[in-house]
């Protein structure tokens, strides 16, 4: 069965710096019209670092959107068209926590919200976690670095202290690849 949604016009509703939000005509598989809202981002990646103590680098963060903090794995968005996600990674750890790591290695790519957003997120595993990071957040970013280890970070699942996808998908892969 062919499922292509095939976009006949496409209006601009909103240009941020680095969000574009439009409404798109489009022709449905079975040939009639419909309209999709799409907000067009530049992609993101984040982190799963683990310190020499086997604890999970995470930070705490206000999250306008949602009226409350979440404690979420370093990440951002690709600041540059074209920029290197795994750059990424590196830099938002060491912005956002007093972390650094030698390199990263992706995990996975998965998208957050496909049904209104084209954002794809880029998922790296740190090597060389050390402290030492003398990049500071963006000016309008405040984070607090929270170190969890296993068992905290089962309690926290367990609760519902953690809400946000990127962080549940690279918490999971870290409980499940326990050594």
């Amino acid at each position: 069965m062919d499922l292509t949604e095939t976009c006949l016009d496409s209006e601009s509703i909103v240009e941020t710096s680095f969000l574009k939000i439009s409404r798109d005509s489009i022709r449905l598989p079975n040939g009639k019209q419909s309209e999709r809202v799409v907000v067009r981002h530049p992609g993101a990646a984040c982190v799963l670092a683990v310190t020499a103590e086997d604890k999970a680098v995470l930070v705490r963060q206000w999250r306008y959107a949602v009226g409350k903090p979440l404690l979420e794995l370093p990440a951002g968005k690709l600041d540059i068209a074209g920029e290197d996600p795994a750059e990424c990674a590196l830099r938002e750890l060491a912005e956002e926590t007093p972390y650094t790591a030698e390199r990263v290695k992706l995990l996975h790519t998965f998208y957050t919200a496909p049904g209104f957003c084209d954002e794809k997120m880029y998922l790296y595993l740190a090597e060389g976690v050390r402290e030492g990071s003398e990049l500071e957040t963006d000016e309008d970013e405040f984070t607090e670095t929270v170190l969890m280890s296993r068992e905290e970070v089962r309690a926290a699942l367990l609760n519902d202290e953690i809400a946000d996808a990127k962080t549940l998908i690279g918490l999971q892969y870290w409980l499940l690849n326990d050594q």
